[in-house]
């Protein structure tokens, strides 16, 4: 019996080697007499950052001039990442202040503060100018929500408790504005139109009606969270972590443009390794491996002599999903199966975010079958761990009997 490896995207040869040691081990161990036999394309097909990245800003020679860091973006990522951050901050920065020098009866600063949050009205006319901002943002569908998570935050709660005076009280309705956007803006995400301006006219409205101090008023919380913000979004920072991220990512992703683009050498070469196999051999395709196999057999298996393979194996594969897409270059959209095609065990792991089933997507096609296995690992590290599972193998050993 006769085995192929194809491995998926973003593999190089130290790593290739690494895998099919382990795919080699656990197939012998169930197929003594075997052949396993590599596959490896990933230096003849792959990508590479052609310019050595000097798309990627950051990436360029080292002379070039960085960009000035902008304050208020780096403020702003650290509110977005967490609405509360600056709140919390303010509990801390006032937990030092007197405390029971009011009347009884008497509301401090801070718990006035909360009863003017509870009051704002929840729908707006509008007519409003904070209604229009707002409708224009895409933001008002949030709004309501937005004010109500930021009164019944923990953080509010204890800021307002540490606001025993009017001042602190001003700065605390500026900070508490702040978070209402940021949670607006966090929870919109991608789907917002809004730009700096916009977001800071916002802000300035809503503090004016809880009573805060003016945008341009530094409180000691947005000057500690200013520094911080600094201290971890420099721009020299963001354009190493930017460099970093895209070399180690550009072979992964890269991988799968590149076949999208230009996979016909791809194909050419797998057709070219199955037909030279002396026995119908078993391929089996990790991820963007399985994708090429199952491009390359369905494309074979409409010529009057097909590619002769025992069974295909795809594990953590995104072939279902593509062909869902109409992205795969050996089937036209909606097309089932050729008949000339081989079975198909299909592998695959819930947690692995890049695995997808076979069988709802060619239904009544007794050749495709799914079979779930469980690492028990998160994702991305799910999607390489199949090769340390016995039931991954004991499955294929099972569709071979």
């Amino acid at each position: 019996m006769r085995f192929i490896f194809v491995h998926g995207t973003g593999v190089r040869r130290p790593r290739f080697d690494e895998l099919f040691g382990h795919v080699t081990e656990r197939l012998l161990k169930r197929f003594p007499d075997a052949e396993v036999e590599p596959c490896y394309w990933g230096d003849d097909f792959g990508t590479t950052l052609a310019a050595d990245g000097a798309s990627v800003p950051g990436m360029g020679p080292a002379d070039t001039p960085a960009p000035r860091d902008d304050p208020e973006s780096a403020e702003w990522l650290l509110l977005l990442t967490d609405p509360y951050c600056e709140l919390g901050l303010f509990a801390k920065l006032d937990a030092t202040a007197d405390t029971g020098l009011f009347m009884p009866g008497v509301r401090s600063p801070g718990e006035a503060l909360a009863d003017r949050l509870d009051k704002l009205p929840r729908a707006l006319d509008p007519s409003d100018e904070l209604a229009v901002l707002l409708a224009d943002t895409g933001l008002l569908g949030g709004y309501r929500a937005a004010l109500d998570a930021v009164a019944q935050s923990v953080e509010f709660r204890e800021a307002c408790a540490a606001a025993e005076d009017d001042a602190v009280a001003a700065d605390l309705a500026s900070t508490t504005a702040r978070a209402v956007v940021a949670v607006l803006l966090a929870g919109a995400r991608n789907t917002t139109l809004c730009t700096g301006d916009e977001r800071d006219r916002i802000v300035d409205i809503l503090s004016d009606r809880l009573g805060g101090t003016g945008r341009g008023v530094v409180t000691r919380t947005a000057g500690v969270l200013l520094k911080l913000a600094l201290r971890l979004t420099r721009q020299p920072v963001l354009d190493r972590w930017r460099a970093e991220f895209t070399a180690d990512r550009a072979t992964e992703a890269g991988d799968i443009l590149r076949y999208q683009a230009r996979g016909g050498p791809l194909r050419a070469h797998l057709e070219q390794v199955i037909a030279a196999s002396p026995e119908p051999p078993v391929v089996i395709g990790h991820s963007l491996g399985g994708i090429a196999l199952v491009d390359t057999l369905a494309l074979a298996a409409l010529r009057p002599s097909p590619l002769p393979v025992r069974l295909l194996v795809t594990v953590g594969s995104q072939a279902p999903f593509l062909h869902e897409l109409g992205a795969l270059a050996g089937l036209p959209p909606r097309a089932a199966l050729p008949p000339g095609f081989p079975d198909w065990l299909n592998i695959y792991d819930r947690r692995d975010l890049l695995a997808y089933l076979a069988e709802p997507v060619f239904p009544d096609d007794d050749r495709v079958t799914d079979h779930e296995v469980r690492s028990r690992q998160p994702f991305p590290v799910s999607h390489s761990a199949y090769w340390r599972l016995d039931p991954v193998f004991d499955r294929i050993g099972e569709a071979l009997r």
